[in-house]
């Protein structure tokens, strides 16, 4: 591998390298110019924990078998990333109506209530709007007058700001703004589209994802969008949606723990009126006034026991009814919180299970009951529900043993009570009754007013650290990255082509390329390809790119006659196919040795398809024969007359012939004979050449290509030296093969190539140089 000449193919291509990136570079910056720039805004906050959820249910303190309640980020990125929040954006900032004024171009897009020029009214229901699809253009004539169309092309019709417009979607009433004198004489498009389309959009496009730590309650919140004011409103209203969500959860438990206490007050406040009714008329039958202190010791006791007793039948009543509503609640519905159970660990469980309740409920306002998300908070409500219901029967169970042991404590010290007067029993058993009420009474009285702080005390459970910013620099398109990779792109893809065309191209374009496969057969010259413009023919004194080719070629030739013994001084000129420049080769052959003195014989040994008489008629301007009375265009005989008809002597076939001033002799091949291989194989063709190799210096013979026929193997051992043609970009390299081998075979003798139409950039060796000289040519980077 030649790392060389593998780079100098590609150096060659400079301009085609030079151009594509040029254009590359055009395309990009077009783009750039038109594209639409797309902002990024951003925003953190930290997720809070509810330090004082606990509290609301302190009764249940006592078991602490329940998990903390800070909720995992995990959950919070879920439920601050669910599709009824966005729905509420899109409703609520009116993201499905869009304004744009039409450019030449790029259409510029319109945000805020600011940089309307009017807005829109619509008198269908919403329900409708928010389901629709529709799209049309408005034509600002005045601060009075629009035009309007649902077509770009379409026909516009005229109307007065307040008009009602009949449309798909119902009609429609446009309102001007303060800003509409800024946009007369231009073009508004409005776009309207589906609200939960526009929410699905924008669900998609935010990105919404927890700090790096394991330990961190961060939550980084972006969103881009090619209006920077949207992406900015639309993070801050998230936020906001997010904490009021959180703040109505929290309330909605505080009114059912309310709702939960005031149903006991009002069934204690009963209890309580008549214990108090029947104190009044036990005292007021008997005439009591003050029972004394006859056994304080005895009741201070006694009082011990029964305050006791009272607490544990306050909690076990609380637990009991709290206990039932669990057990009798059908579905998931929010339980009650503070309502005195002194236990944290079902204070815990409650907040928890209140918490995913509300979470349940915002998911089945967009999903069904199906949905894996809601299957998944069904199976831990219902996990919660079955724990909570464990620990209240737990509780209730050691309530009732502290109850049962409490009251034969007591019944051991009313034992010595009972002693006293009746009237000082009975009396003393209706005031507990009223204590125990009453204790209660007030102790719900108080959870109450609990519950009603904690109600209007709801906090959020978000904290902005960072509000919603925008980047104020476009972060797409790149104008860098753009830049790069037009670059990229207008280098790889004339590299692509030139790599894949020397994939797949098997042609021989040079004689660099050649010598690879010509083993020891020598290449005697490249000859240049020529413009349509230049000399076919050399002349007697030419300093061309072709005449020096074809002097080397000569020195080459004479250089090979010396080298072999004897003095056969003719040469064939022979190729693949036709079409490779054998005619022309052969022509300017005998032109450069006959430039030199030299007398040279051209004859045209293609008799099968003769090329040489065609080729001289079609440059007539080269020919100046001497005789004036026979012109080449008159000949009728040649090479298939002499070979067909004895009498025909050879000098009536030699035409002299002068070729841009060089006297050349030619025998045409005549008209196509019916059987060309028999008259190749007569006696006559080898006494042609033995009587014109000794009139001529030079025999030089055009004959048939080697591929299509056998003529010229027929008459190849009167040729002293057969030269090759191989025609750059066009002579398949497999070709070569043929001729190579019949070398081998011993059937071709004195072969060599001579590689025709070779480009200027692909000359090798002494063509890097140049042929000719005498001809000054200024470098592409010098001007003067």
């Amino acid at each position: 591998m030649d790392l060389k000449e593998m780079i100098s193919i590609y150096l060659k291509k400079w301009k085609w390298f030079a151009m594509c990136v040029i254009i590359a570079l055009t395309l990009a910056h077009l783009y750039l110019r038109y594209a639409v720039p797309e902002f990024v805004a951003s925003a953190k906050i930290q997720i809070l924990e509810d330090k004082g959820a606990s509290s609301e249910l302190s009764v249940l303190q006592d078991l602490d078998i329940f998990s903390g309640n800070k909720a995992k980020i995990e959950d919070e990125v879920e439920i601050l990333n669910a599709r009824d929040n966005y729905v509420s954006i899109v409703k609520n900032l009116k993201l499905n109506i869009r304004y744009f004024v039409t450019g030449n171009i790029r259409s510029k897009e319109l945000y805020g209530q600011e940089k309307y020029p009017f807005t829109i009214n619509f008198i269908a229901p919403d329900s409708i709007i928010n389901k629709s699809k529709h799209e049309f253009f408005v034509d600002i004539i005045s601060e009075n007058d629009f035009g309007y169309t649902e077509e770009e092309d379409g026909s516009v019709v005229k109307y007065t700001f307040g008009s009602n417009i009949k449309t798909k979607i119902g009609d429609i009433i446009l309102i001007p703004t303060k800003q509409i004198k800024g946009y007369k004489g231009e073009r508004v498009r409005i776009i309207v589209n589906p609200i939960p389309l526009v929410a699905d959009a924008y669900q998609n496009r935010i990105v919404i994802n927890a700090a790096d730590s394991k330990f961190s309650n961060i939550i980084n919140i972006m969103l881009r969008d090619h209006v920077q004011q949207r992406a900015i409103d639309v993070i801050d209203a998230l936020v906001e949606i997010n904490n009021a969500n959180a703040v109505n959860d929290k309330k909605e438990i505080a009114d059912r723990t309310t709702k939960f206490i005031n149903d006991r007050i009002n069934e204690i406040y009963g209890t309580l009126s008549n214990a108090d009714e029947t104190a009044e008329n036990f005292k007021t039958s008997r005439g009591i006034t003050d029972l004394g202190s006859q056994a304080n010791v005895t009741f201070e006791q006694s009082t011990i026991g029964e305050q006791q007793l009272q607490d544990a039948n306050i909690q076990l009543n609380i637990a009991s009814s709290m206990k039932d509503l669990i057990s009798s609640e059908e579905g998931y519905e929010i339980i009650p919180s503070n309502v005195g159970i002194s236990d944290p660990g079902i204070a815990n469980t409650a907040e928890q299970y209140n918490a995913l309740v509300a979470q349940r409920k915002r998911l089945l306002e967009s999903s069904g009951e199906k949905n894996p998300v809601v299957v998944k908070l069904d199976q831990q409500l219902e996990s919660l529900k079955k724990g909570m219901q464990s620990s209240l029967n737990n509780v209730t169970n050691n309530l009732n043993l502290k109850v049962n042991s409490l009251s034969k404590q007591l019944s051991q010290i009313n034992s010595r009570i009972y002693a006293a007067p009746s009237n000082e029993r009975a009396l003393r058993d209706i005031s507990r009754k009223q204590q125990t009420t009453e204790s209660l009474y007030l102790y719900l009285l108080q959870k109450r007013e609990e519950s009603q702080i904690t109600f209007a005390s709801a906090s959020p459970k978000s904290k902005i650290i960072n509000p919603a910013y925008g980047s104020y620099r476009p972060v797409s398109p790149n104008s860098r990255m753009v830049y790069l990779a037009s670059i990229v792109l207008g280098l790889l893809l004339p590299f692509s082509v030139i790599y894949a065309g020397q994939l797949l191209d098997n042609k021989v374009h040079n004689k660099v390329e050649l010598e690879r496969f010509s083993e020891n057969v020598p290449i005697l010259v490249e000859i240049p390809r020529l413009g349509r413009k230049e000399a076919k023919f050399v002349k007697k004194e030419d300093r061309s790119v072709l005449a020096e080719s074809l002097r080397i070629l000569r020195t080459n030739i004479n250089y090979l006659q010396r080298s072999k013994k004897g003095d056969n001084n003719v040469i064939f000129v022979t190729s693949s196919v036709p079409g490779e420049g054998k005619t022309f080769v052969s022509s300017n052959l005998a032109a450069i040795y006959a430039s030199t003195g030299k007398k040279v014989l051209l004859i045209g040994g293609d008799i099968r398809n003769p090329k040489l008489y065609n080729f001289f008629n079609d440059n007539p301007e080269v020919l100046n024969g001497k005789n004036k009375a026979k012109p080449v265009r008159s000949v009728k005989t040649g090479l298939t007359e002499y070979l067909n008809d004895t009498t025909t002597q050879l000098g009536d076939i030699i035409i002299p012939t002068q070729v841009n001033s060089n006297a050349i002799d030619i025998i045409f091949s005549g008209k196509i004979p019916p059987n060309p291989t028999e008259l190749l194989m007569s006696d006559r063709i080898k006494d042609m050449f033995g009587e014109v190799s000794k009139m001529y210096d030079y025999v030089i013979v055009d004959t048939a290509p080697l591929m299509v026929v056998t003529d010229t193997l027929l008459i190849s051992d009167y040729a002293g030296l057969v030269l090759y043609v191989v025609k750059a970009g066009v002579t398949d390299l497999k070709v070569l093969d043929f001729p190579l081998k019949l070398k081998k075979e011993g059937k071709l003798k004195g072969l060599s190539f001579v590689v025709n139409n070779v480009k200027q950039s692909n000359l090798g060796y002494g063509g890097k140089y140049g042929y000719g000289y005498g001809k000054s040519v200024k470098k592409w980077w010098k001007f003067a």
